[in-house]
């Protein structure tokens, strides 16, 4: 069974000056009128500064739900536009903290698969202006995911969209290895269950790598 969805905003930035230590950045995402193509690492025309930390075919599309907007909208007592959290893509009724990982979602021809959550870093506090912001985001669950593609292909907002849930293994939401990543992965059922499902490489290797420990 599938649930249908609607794209809110597809978004693309370049790299743009920000007072950090790297001093670029291209967490800065703006909506894109018509037509953008998907490739294997990720949307036409966007730029990723932090390439140890950021990207990839396994980080290739960052994503949020309307659900985790109106999270944050009542966390922070005001609405937030699109490109807030530095996301490619916003897709109206989902929500990632709920989403696991394996899941899919299809946008006409293009496939993507959830791999992890987005993990906070310190250029997303400072966006926010607040110091603290990495550990409210962490604590609030609410981090978009990150996808690989499938199969590449145009998208555009107003698209439709379907959520194809994974059902071939162990459940592990985003909420629940947002929560584990914050203590290190050290969690045995977390780590067992990652081992065994598609998720991002790193995920899955910290898991086999557990599971090797005598």
């Amino acid at each position: 069974m599938d649930a249908r969805l609607t794209i809110r905003a597809v978004l693309t930035g370049a790299a743009e000056p920000i007072d950090t230590k790297s001093g670029w950045t291209g967490f800065f995402k703006r909506p894109r009128k018509g037509v953008v193509e998907i490739g294997p690492r990720g949307l036409e025309g966007d730029t990723i500064v932090d390439t140890d930390n950021h990207g990839g075919p396994d980080q290739a599309v960052y994503l949020m739900g309307s659900g985790d907007y109106a999270h944050w909208a009542r966390c922070l007592g005001r609405d937030l536009p699109p490109g807030s959290f530095g996301e490619n893509i916003v897709i109206d009724g989902w929500t990632s903290a709920t989403a696991a990982i394996g899941d899919r979602i299809a946008i006409g021809d293009v496939l993507l698969e959830l791999t992890a959550p987005r993990i906070p870093c310190i250029t997303l506090a400072r966006v926010m202006d607040d110091p603290g912001f990495v550990k409210r985001f962490f604590d609030e669950g609410h981090s978009g995911a990150y996808a690989r593609v499938l199969s590449p292909g145009p998208v555009r907002a107003g698209d439709a969209a379907r959520l194809l849930p994974y059902a071939d293994g162990p459940e592990v939401t985003m909420a629940a290895c947002l929560a584990a990543s914050r203590t290190g992965l050290t969690d045995p059922a977390i780590l067992a269950a990652l081992a065994r499902i598609p998720a991002h490489r790193l995920l899955v290797r910290a898991g086999r790598d557990a599971s090797a420990t005598p």
